[in-house]
């Protein structure tokens, strides 16, 4: 059975996906959706996995009427959990083009135009942290890859300055009680050791914090270090570490220093902001996810190194076949993004993220971002006003921690359910110096503050 539609039929179902796809896009706000258990979704689906199949129409039927809306739109304004996510209509669009596309992008040689594209974006992400015109990198799945392939690229850095001293050592990391828990599993996945010193009480690491712990670690363990993790907008607060103080250990004991700007990173090209980032620019790697902040569909994340040769060098997979791919191209050595990360097969994720810069300039994307951060301001304001609310911190990025007053655990989680239960807004507790709170991550141009202020009001019952 050949695996392709009539041309009436295939006609039929594009009309259906973009008449769809164009209702998405123009509405100007989206039901906010819900979670649905996995028996109520199986009745309303039926069967969908059959021998014969049930036709293109009829599944993409099930996905407009049962799947997608038991999905929680991360794009709606009132999505404040977590991360949120708020694509460009043009990076949307994009998106569609590189998915029809399928162009394999692990390779200059398959992929020249599409690496290219990705690299001039990757170049804007760099020129935002200062690192010099050589640095590079690639685009990857999320925070969790990218943090994954920096590490694995400093401890090759680590072992290949001691001439195999270490080579059968097991490295140590050593990062903040505030940093993403991918870099624990990082760890994990490594095999690595890692330390974690204490934050401060805005969830920050400081300068003397983390000389008193250097100081504390036995000299065998100082020398297994591979890497200081810092954290430029930690997820649960938005706080920055000292970057400037772990740029200075790191120079002085000679250990590869990444920072994890996930979901931070953004704010670099905001000038209200990019004091905070100071220090940045002595790093050895950086992630940005620009589909945190920066306005681009999942998945897709930044990761950048000041000296991609390094990167290269412990990344690139060798094998027969592969061999091909690290000729020199007409302009010198061909520029592989599958050579820069763990992985060989990948899309074009940065293509959408580069055609929506592309299209809007980064100006407006510096603007886009002050307009959260200004919600953001806002926001802390409305808390710090409100009779049965107080703000936890001043927030130094977009995120917004507040207490309800004299609310238990469990008030706040009946609270948060029944906010999504009937699509008013989705915003989930969490834990700030053993209290439950209620985190606000703003993220989205088109939350409002009178978005911030309709869930303020249904507090108050």
């Amino acid at each position: 059975m050949e695996m392709r539609l009539s041309e009436s039929d295939r006609t039929a179902v594009i009309e259906e996906i973009i008449a769809y796809s164009v209702d998405l896009l123009s509405s100007p706000r989206r039901e906010i959706g819900t979670s649905v258990s996995a028996e109520e979704l199986r009745a309303r689906a039926g069967a969908t996995i059959t021998e014969d199949g049930l036709g293109a129409k009829e599944a993409f039927r099930i996905y407009r009427e049962v799947v997608a809306p038991a999905c929680v739109a991360a794009t709606d304004p009132r999505f404040l959990a977590f991360v949120p996510a708020a694509p460009t209509d043009v990076s949307v669009i994009a998106d569609w083009a590189v998915t029809a596309d399928n162009i394999y992008a692990g390779s200059w040689m398959e992929g020249a135009g599409a690496v290219f594209a990705e690299n001039e974006a990757l170049s804007w992400v760099a020129s935002l942290a200062r690192y010099p015109d050589t640095a590079g990198g690639v685009f990857l799945s999320g925070g969790t890859a990218g943090n994954l392939s920096a590490l694995v690229a400093a401890r090759w850095a680590w072992r290949s300055r001691a001439g195999g001293r270490f080579d059968q050592t097991r490295t140590l990391i050593l990062c903040s009680s505030g940093a993403h828990s991918s870099v624990a599993q990082a760890a994990r996945v490594m095999d690595a050791d890692m330390v974690t010193f204490a934050a401060d009480e805005k969830g920050r690491l400081t300068g003397p914090a983390l000389l008193t712990a250097w100081a504390e670690l036995d000299p065998t363990d100082r020398e297994r270090v591979c890497a200081i993790v810092a954290t430029a907008g930690t997820t649960n607060a938005g706080a920055i570490d000292d970057l400037e103080a772990v740029a200075d250990l790191c120079e002085a004991v000679q250990v590869w220093m990444h920072v994890d700007a996930a979901y931070g990173g953004a704010a670099l090209g905001a000038a209200s902001r990019r004091a905070l980032f100071a220090g940045i620019e002595r790093s050895d790697s950086i992630i940005v996810d620009p589909h945190k902040w920066w306005f681009a569909p999942y998945d897709c994340c930044a990761l950048v190194y000041r000296n991609p040769a390094m990167a290269k060098a412990a990344h690139t997979q060798h094998a027969e076949y592969l061999d091909v791919l690290q000729e020199p191209g007409p302009e010198g050595q061909a520029w592989n993004p599958s050579d820069y990360a763990h992985h060989l097969s990948r899309r074009a994720r940065g293509l959408p993220f580069w055609l929506s810069l592309a299209a809007y300039g980064t100006k407006a994307y510096a603007a886009a971002v002050e307009t959260t951060l200004e919600t953001a301001v806002a926001a802390a304001q409305l808390i710090k006003d409100c009779p049965y609310t107080e703000l936890v911190l001043e927030p130094e990025l977009s995120v917004v921690l507040l207490r309800r007053i004299g609310w238990r655990a469990e008030q706040y989680r009946t609270w948060s359910e029944g906010q999504i239960f009937v699509g008013h807004s989705f915003v989930v507790p969490t834990t700030w110096a053993n209290e439950t709170v209620l985190r606000l991550c703003i993220v989205n141009p088109a939350t409002t503050v009178d978005d911030i202020a309709n869930i303020l009001n249904s507090l108050a019952e």
